[in-house]
């Protein structure tokens, strides 16, 4: 049977745990050794993404604290697998056991319940929970310390929409300069002051919001991609829609490039005063048959409304096979986007790691002058 829960061929993370369950972690393996790795490096980013930072995210209190529990010695990763899980603590089951047989729409309960006959842990979203994507960051930290380390490659995701407001288009400095001092993680602090009054305004009606993470990720080495069926964005795209929430992904231009003609998509090329070859423009997303060309990977993930809401909605009863109404009654986030943005990011570069590991830019141990 395929490895459901696994991604990657050579860096490769198999994730594992529950919404309410005793935990959430993820085994890594294929990790160089020689990292130097502790868990304040994990922990730092699992803050990004814990619930109950504001009043705009979910009132669920977990402190998400991380725990390696092997792969690490005096320090440094050993090559050994890796395994780190974050223990689930602020459980509140009562909802769920409510409503076990009345799936919530907009959400995998009635899915999972087909697929595993009934049997799937149903509290909270189980398996199918945005708090699985704990797993995700713990991976995506150390992946990301690895391909800063070993390449230079830096990932840099933020808010670009929320519902219909849009942020003005913004350098990749003046985003790094903005985005730690909003709570939506916007580069456009104008436009992230519209976004925290519209998630505040449809959280008192009892309803959610969506929208848009664009990320950069830059100093991305010519050549990574597998073809014809590994290509970056096929894995880029395969992990990102791993995430729950993600309904869309386009790269560079994207579906403007539809209404586009091939003298206005086409990024020509030019050779730079470091003798690198270079583009004028980016709406291949730095990405060309399937490959990296040397230009920032830049991308947009579409996050769907948070599907829990406070309002009244249509379900069935599996049991009886009538129609009964439902609403919303645990804690959820009325606009999932600024919380996922660490995740995207982490995603991204733990299918990053993988291939520049399969490409053989990332050696099985990394020479560390500390040592």
């Amino acid at each position: 049977m395929a490895d459901k829960n696994s991604f990657g061929k050579v860096f490769k993370i198999t994730t594992f745990g529950e919404s309410h369950g005793k935990c959430v972690g993820v085994v890594i393996d294929g990790c160089p050794a020689g990292l130097a790795l502790k868990e304040e490096d994990i922990q730092k980013e699992l803050e990004r993404r814990r619930p109950g930072q504001s009043g705009i995210t979910t009132p669920r209190k977990e402190s998400d604290l991380v725990q390696i529990m092997s792969g690490i010695f005096n320090g440094f990763t050993t090559g050994a697998p890796i395994c780190a899980l974050v223990w689930n603590k602020d459980v509140d089951s009562s909802f769920y056991e409510n409503i076990r047989y009345t799936p919530r729409p907009g959400h995998a309960d009635y899915t999972a319940f087909i697929k595993y006959g009934g049997f799937s842990d149903y509290r909270g979203g189980g398996r199918f929970s945005g708090r699985i994507t704990v797993s995700f960051v713990i991976a995506g930290a150390i992946a990301k310390k690895v391909l800063r380390e070993v390449l230079g490659v830096e990932i840099l995701a933020y808010t670009v929409q929320i519902g219909d407001i849009k942020a003005k288009n913004k350098s990749i400095e003046e985003i790094k300069a903005e985005i730690d001092n909003n709570l939506v993680r916007c580069g456009d602090l104008e436009a992230a002051k519209k976004m925290v009054e519209l998630i505040e305004k449809v959280k008192e009606e009892g309803d959610s919001v969506g929208g848009i993470i664009e990320c950069s990720t830059l100093n991305v080495p010519p050549g990574l991609g597998e073809p014809v069926f590994d290509t970056v964005e096929g894995e880029l795209a395969k992990v990102l829609f791993a995430i729950p929430g993600v309904k869309g992904v386009e790269f560079g231009a994207g579906f403007k490039a539809s209404i586009m003609r091939g003298s206005e998509h086409n990024d020509q090329f030019y050779v730079a005063e470091d003798g690198s070859i270079r583009t004028f423009t980016n709406n291949s997303g730095g990405i060309l048959g399937g490959i990296t060309h040397g230009e920032p990977i830049v991308l947009r993930v579409v996050i769907k409304p948070t599907a829990t809401i406070g309002k009244p909605q249509k379900t069935v009863d599996l049991k009886t096979k009538k129609t009964v109404e439902i609403s919303g009654k645990g804690r959820h986030d009325p606009c999932i986007v600024p919380r996922a943005i660490p995740v995207i990011e982490s995603a991204i570069a733990v299918a990053l790691t993988d291939l520049a590991t399969r490409m053989g830019l990332i050696n099985r141990v990394i020479t560390n002058k500390n040592r």
